[in-house]
């Protein structure tokens, strides 16, 4: 399979830990045809398609903290929210392992079936990780995309537009787990010689889900930066794959850290993502040497040299009762100088690395006719108390007296980018074990922060599930953004795509949802090319029936 290689990079690419550079404040479909007749699904459906096993098939530092997007004293007055005036398409997100650890397509022809499925039901398009660790697996600047190739070709004969995740971070517990995709190999040998490209808590447990931004700019990556390393990878990405841009590939979700959200490794992500699991206050990431020196060195700006010797005193450790920490109580040193001064720093770092890489994502993809988006993290569990740990942690500098998300909003609006936020699906009525939590306060603070600086809003579920009280919630959700007087985008991404999604029961209450999501006028001219609501209402039960694994 042919790959892709870039020249070596300049040795011009050190930087210093002193103050960063500033950033400038800007930077015709194939359609699936059926005919007037019952639509007549004939599936040679493997049981293998949801399998782990491949397809036998063809193939820096932030010196001044109190920047005027540090943060914001909490808003009441609201501008009237915008209209979606086309509905809102759904996407559906594939299976992690859509494109294998070989770079090859998995289970082509029953891929093939689902997008059949997919495109009947009325579903706009998918969306897909392009993981790094997979892409350039071999060498540094060595690319290929000949799985994802196939893929986008894929999803253009059945016309399913495709939103692309430039997925920079690690799938996965470990190689025991069927969905682990690690970082490239040649990356995380530069992690062993040099253990302070991995983020570090103040227990020195370090985490190698995603690279420190901490060395952002550094040439710690055979001679190339992070962010260049990341620019290089979507440079080659627009390159390949230019004939799709705008059309097919209609989206390119830039990943700014673990899960692609743009926070911290707080806590390891499996966890974030466990149903049910015990809310954690999460650690502070800026231990590793560079985020040690970034703060030091913002410490000295301000003449507190003492308060550059390390993160927050007193925050305890994950699972302890906020209430009984130094730092995050309600009357805590989280509200003190220090802790001000402390939080700017740390949530300050987050944006720059996030103005990065906007900055180079915008440079790269403008003018190709694909909207861009960044993905925010939907950490709820503290959200009812005063000092809101856990989002803290996470690299949000959001309390009770803070909006720490409007900031994050202009740095997206500055680019014209679509805000990814998930708990679309989640209701505080079912965290009943954590009374503290509210999902809904915290989307709607989200939503708020979206709707003041007119992004674009793309949602997604947090629980993979298809029961009526989750997509019922998925639509109250999303009139928290599309009442109003003003025209704007709003977009639902479900995640994600398995066997269960075609078992008939869900497959009916999905394509229901999906009628009700749309605009009506939009799903009516695709059930007439596609022979009628009877046509896609029989056809969803033979789908439902051929798909439904054993």
């Amino acid at each position: 399979m042919a790959a892709i290689s870039l020249p070596p990079p300049s040795s011009a690419a050190a930087s210093s830990l002193g103050r960063a550079r500033p950033f400038p404040s800007r930077l015709a479909l194939p359609l699936l045809i059926f005919g007037p007749r019952r639509l007549q699904l004939r599936l040679a459906v493997s049981s293998r398609l949801y399998s782990s096993k491949p397809s036998s098939g063809a193939n820096g530092s932030l010196d001044n903290p109190s920047s005027s997007d540090g943060g914001d004293e909490l808003h009441h007055a609201l501008p009237l929210p915008p209209r979606f005036g086309k509905g809102a398409p759904v996407f559906v997100a594939l299976p992690v392992d859509a494109v294998g650890a070989t770079g090859r397509m998995a289970r082509r022809k029953t891929m093939g079936a689902s997008f059949m499925a997919l495109a009947a039901a009325g579903v706009e398009g998918i969306a897909v990780e392009c993981w790094w660790g997979i892409v350039e697996r071999e060498a540094p600047g060595v690319y290929d995309w000949g799985g994802y190739l196939e893929l986008v070709s894929l999803a253009r004969r059945y016309g399913l537009k495709v939103r692309a995740i430039m997925a920079f971070h690690q799938c996965g517990t470990g190689p025991g787990d069927p969905s682990w995709i690690p970082l490239p190999q040649w990356v995380l040998e530069e992690m062993d010689k040099e253990p302070n490209l991995a983020y570090s808590d103040k227990f020195g447990r370090r985490s190698k889900e995603y690279i420190s931004l901490g060395c952002d700019v550094l040439p710690v990556l055979k001679g190339r930066s992070p962010i260049q390393a990341y620019s290089d990878f979507m440079r080659s990405f627009r390159d390949t794959f230019r004939e799709f841009l705008g059309v097919i590939v209609t989206e390119i979700q830039v990943g700014m850290g673990p899960a692609g959200e743009l926070r911290y490794p707080s806590c390891p992500t499996e966890k974030l993502m466990r149903p049910g699991a015990a809310p954690e206050l999460g650690e502070f990431q800026c231990y590793d040497k560079y985020m040690l020196a970034s703060l030091n060195a913002c410490a000295r700006n301000v003449g507190m040299c003492g308060w550059g010797n390390g993160g927050a005193l007193g925050a305890s450790n994950l699972l302890q009762n906020l209430e009984d920490t130094a730092f995050f109580r309600s009357d805590g040193s989280w509200n003190t100088p220090f802790g001000q001064f402390f939080l700017e720093w740390y949530s300050g770092m987050l944006l720059l690395h996030g103005e990065r890489l906007c900055t180079v994502t915008n440079g790269i993809f403008g003018g190709t006719g694909a909207k861009i988006s960044g993905k925010v993290a939907g950490i709820h569990w503290h959200y009812g108390t005063s000092s809101h740990p856990s989002e803290l942690t996470a690299g949000y500098y959001n309390t009770f007296i803070r909006d720490g998300y409007l900031p994050i909003a202009r740095m997206f609006g500055r680019y014209r980018m679509t805000l990814c936020c998930t708990c679309f699906d989640m209701r505080d009525s079912e965290e009943r074990s954590t009374p503290k939590s509210s999902p809904e306060g915290f989307l709607r603070q989200l939503v708020y922060a979206a709707r003041m600086c007119n992004l674009p809003l793309l949602g997604e579920n947090s629980v993979t599930r298809l029961d009526d009280t989750s997509l019922n919630q998925v639509k109250k959700s999303a009139r928290l953004y599309s009442s109003g007087a003003y025209e704007a985008s709003l977009s639902f991404n479900y995640v994600r795509m398995n066997r269960n999604l075609f078992d008939s029961h869900n497959w009916n209450r999905f394509t229901k949802f999906v009628r009700k999501m749309s605009d009506f006028r939009t799903f009516r001219a695709k059930l007439d090319i596609r022979g009628g609501e009877s046509c896609l209402i029989s056809g969803a039960e033979e789908v439902g029936r051929a798909l439904a694994y054993h």
